[in-house]
């Protein structure tokens, strides 16, 4: 007769082996895979507001955008010369999918998801730090006013807590761009923000170039600045002709008009001059 243990372990065998032949067969019961990652940025850090020319807000790039698929863009060093060349040096940089998945956790450890108090330091036109984390569960965005310039005793311990947080995470993500080889980047649209030229500095006259790109001034912007956006190729020609320009260049059209412009490169996600803050 059968004895109820021995039926016990004949079960437990049998368990064992179908484990063992899944195991073989590949179909074992894995950790499922994560949900994919989105296309899009899914962390981007940009500062909004503070005290500088309206024609520097309408342009200014963010300061760190990661994407879903491990680029990173960034505003590389410029040249520093006056005048300045016309176009920003932005830059790509590589990463992996896993560095994506834990800059994404490092976000939320941060706070980014959080709401507790960050203070009001008593600090004049200092620029917001917004950041912006994307995930499959939807966006959350936090902001933070004076995050670099806050001075020291102005915040409870509470507050400088968490705010410390959050400049780690700027820093951590503003430092990726040496994560690895980088590359110039080469917007396939460029924004051009326009407004009439004025003159310019007579210690530095500059000669006028011939606006390749379409025609000017554009649709308004707000605070006396209008945007054209250039594509295909006459995103090409703008490039090119701007590559040797510089902030001071009078870019002049066949009606005798000559203009000042603004360039930002627009990125991948973004479509145009809609996509800049005016």
């Amino acid at each position: 007769m059968t004895t109820t243990s021995t039926v016990r372990a004949a079960a437990l065998l049998a368990g064992a082996l179908a484990l063992a032949g899944c195991a073989q067969d590949g179909t074992d019961a894995a950790a499922p895979s994560p949900d994919p990652l989105p296309a899009g940025p899914v962390l981007q850090v940009e500062h909004t507001g503070g005290f500088v020319p309206a024609e520097d807000l309408a342009t200014r790039l963010p300061l760190v955008t990661v994407y879903g698929d491990g680029r990173v863009f960034t505003e590389g060093p410029q040249i520093e010369i006056w005048p300045s060349p016309a176009l920003p040096n932005v830059q790509v940089t590589e990463v992996g999918e896993a560095t994506v998945r834990d800059l994404l956790d490092r976000a939320v450890d941060a706070g980014v998801t959080e709401d507790a108090d960050l203070g009001e330091p008593p600090v004049a036109d200092a620029p917001t730090t917004r950041i912006t984390l994307t995930t499959g569960e939807g966006t959350a965005v936090r902001e933070v006013y004076a995050l670099a310039e806050t001075p020291d005793g102005s915040l409870t311990p509470e507050q400088a807590e968490a705010r410390g947080r959050l400049q780690d995470l700027v820093d951590e993500l503003t430092g990726l761009a040496a994560a690895g080889p980088a590359e110039s980047y080469v917007p396939q649209t460029v924004a051009a923000v326009v407004q009439p030229h004025t003159g310019g500095d007579p210690e530095f006259p500059q000669p006028d170039v011939a606006w390749p790109g379409p025609g000017l001034p554009g649709t308004p912007l707000g605070a006396g600045l209008t945007c054209v956006s250039a594509t295909g190729q006459q995103a090409a020609d703008v490039l090119a002709a701007a590559a040797t320009a510089n902030v001071l260049t009078p870019w002049a059209t066949p009606d005798g008009a000559r203009w000042s412009i603004a360039f930002r490169p627009v990125l991948p996600h973004e479509t145009g001059c809609a996509d800049l803050t005016g």
